[in-house]
């Protein structure tokens, strides 16, 4: 198969939502349509303890949370589907966030009982920012939840979207009957029994034939008439260019627990969603047919089997091939390197590949040699950007707990820290280490990985900061910013990269900062243009 046709059939696409609105379990079922698993939260190894197939990390199976975000791969109708399945939890934003940089379109889950909620609308303003298409899909029909027009108000007044319904519940809740298909004018209906994987489908073009009412009662179809007339009074049209440029979002609904209405939203994401779309670099746009390989790394995670240490660099693939055993330029080191195992993903298990192509996401293992945002060329010098480090939001020092493991200490540090699951700043004024993160539940996702991946303990102390900013000076060797160093001194660190940090422990003093030392910029996150 040509190289034009490979690329044709990839889609990569990321699952966004707030905690708890059944992403991972929409991730399960979208897998059990691709045929890669044959039952739902099936953990082969280990039957007795079910957890969900795309939550790997010990500490996520205890909590009942992705902390981390996994590659899922399958093929089905002919196109290869690659899914990132991200953190929901807020602490786990930064993640999330860095994730949406490999994807080329967006499923976003809501609750049909909750609505839109706070973590949904920071993910979507991301999306939107970077005009990357979207599907909504509102889940959990089977339970009693808003009505449809008011949810269908509630996404486009809080997330700024442009909605269309592609299909449309008849009934909710214990009401719930089935699902009218708008963009295959088809009825689903609902057998209740969630062990039954297919529904009967009715093929339905005539909304006034009068079989309607035998099939879902008089009630109802009066109902799903009148919704209907509505849906096509006040929705535009489904046009798949203003989809595929960010300022169309078709939704769908259903409920992913009972399989209804995933197998009708995968038939349409595969028919409507892009393929690998070209990548901004900061030299130039690189597009996805171009013949020389490039990529970039977006996520880096340690000890995927704590068994043996390794770490995972998960690279996505922009243009050309990525072959097994080639040297390509790591642009940051300047040299050339070779990988003789590239792994593609099936959540935890993991398959070397000879050959990949762009849209795909290859894992590749890491002896330290890279940091997240890292690019990976034929010779090119690129760096593709939008992988800032963001302000934290808690800050704590870190203490050794076991003088006898400082050694184990500083290096499970330093690999988490690569990994992007917090950031690490070191005081200039004494040495003393300090993690900031985003949410305080990584703290404990720290230590417990200190603990039983690198045999280190760790304790925390409070360290009251408001914001860390990234300092910028156009001139090092001018007065206004050598008194700034001078006073600073105990506010400021580096971070991992070595760039310096000012660490300011009110709004009030980091406006103050701002006044009296107008020369110094500072930045709240990393990457500034």
């Amino acid at each position: 198969m040509n190289f034009k046709k490979e690329i044709e059939k990839r889609r990569t696409f990321g699952i966004i939502s707030h905690p708890d609105a059944g992403k991972t379990t929409l991730t399960e079922k979208l897998l059990l349509f691709g045929g890669a698993i044959q039952e739902a939260g099936a953990v082969k190894n280990n039957k007795i303890k079910k957890s969900a197939t795309s939550d790997f990390m010990e500490i996520e199976r205890q909590r009942g949370i992705s902390v981390a975000t996994s590659v899922l791969a399958f093929l089905y109708k002919d196109k290869k589907i690659n899914i990132l399945d991200t953190p929901g939890h807020k602490d786990f934003a930064e993640d999330t966030f860095r994730t949406l940089t490999a994807v080329d379109s967006v499923i976003v889950v809501i609750d049909v009982a909750k609505g839109v909620e706070e973590q949904t609308e920071k993910l979507v303003e991301v999306c939107r920012m970077r005009n990357i298409p979207m599907i909504v899909f509102i889940n959990k029909l089977d339970r009693e939840g808003k009505d449809a027009f008011d949810l269908l108000d509630e996404v486009e007044q809080k997330l700024g979207l442009h909605v269309t319904p592609l299909s449309f519940p008849i009934g909710m809740g214990y009401d719930f009957k089935g699902i009218y298909n708008i963009y295959e004018r088809n009825i689903n209906l609902f057998s209740g029994d969630s062990k039954k994987n297919i529904e009967e489908t009715i093929a339905f073009d005539n909304m006034e034939n009068p079989e309607l009412e035998e099939i879902i009662g008089s009630k109802a179809a009066t109902d799903l008439r009148e919704n209907l007339e509505l849906i096509d009074g006040v929705y535009p049209k489904f046009e798949k260019q203003s989809y595929l440029d960010g300022t169309l979002q078709p939704v769908f609904f259903g409920s992913a627990l009972n399989n209804f209405g995933v197998r009708e939203l995968l038939d349409c994401f595969v028919e409507i969603a892009p393929p690998p779309r070209p990548k901004k670099a900061e030299e130039r746009l690189v597009a996805a047919e171009e013949e020389e390989m490039t990529g970039f790394v977006f996520k880096i995670h340690a000890n995927m089997d704590p068994k043996h240490r390794d770490r995972l660099a998960f690279v996505k693939i922009v243009s050309g091939t990525f072959e097994r055993n080639k040297p390509y330029l790591h642009v940051r080191h300047n040299k050339k390197l070779k990988f003789s195992s590239p792994n593609a993903f099936f959540a935890e298990k993991k398959e070397i590949v000879d050959i990949s192509y762009p849209g795909d996401i290859v894992g590749l293992h890491d002896t330290g040699n890279f940091k997240i945002g890292d690019t990976l060329t034929e010779g090119e010098i690129l760096h593709y950007k939008g992988i800032p480090s963001f302000s934290p939001e808690h800050f704590r020092y870190v203490n050794n707990a076991d003088p006898m493991k400082s050694k184990q200490l500083n290096k499970g540090l330093d690999q988490l820290m690569d990994e992007g699951v917090a950031q690490l700043f070191t005081l200039e004024l004494n040495g003393r280490k300090v993690i900031g993160t985003v949410g305080a539940l990584q703290y404990e996702v720290i230590q417990y990985r200190l603990e039983h991946e690198y045999g280190a303990k760790c304790t925390y102390e409070n360290f009251p900061v408001y914001k860390a900013c990234w300092v910028e000076a156009d001139d090092k060797n001018n007065e206004e910013y050598k008194e700034f160093i001078r006073v600073k001194q105990k506010f400021l660190a580096k971070d991992k990269r070595g760039q310096l940090v000012f660490l300011a422990d009110s709004s009030f003093s980091l406006q103050m900062t701002q006044q009296k030392y107008p020369s110094v910029k500072l930045h709240f996150t990393s990457e500034f243009e």
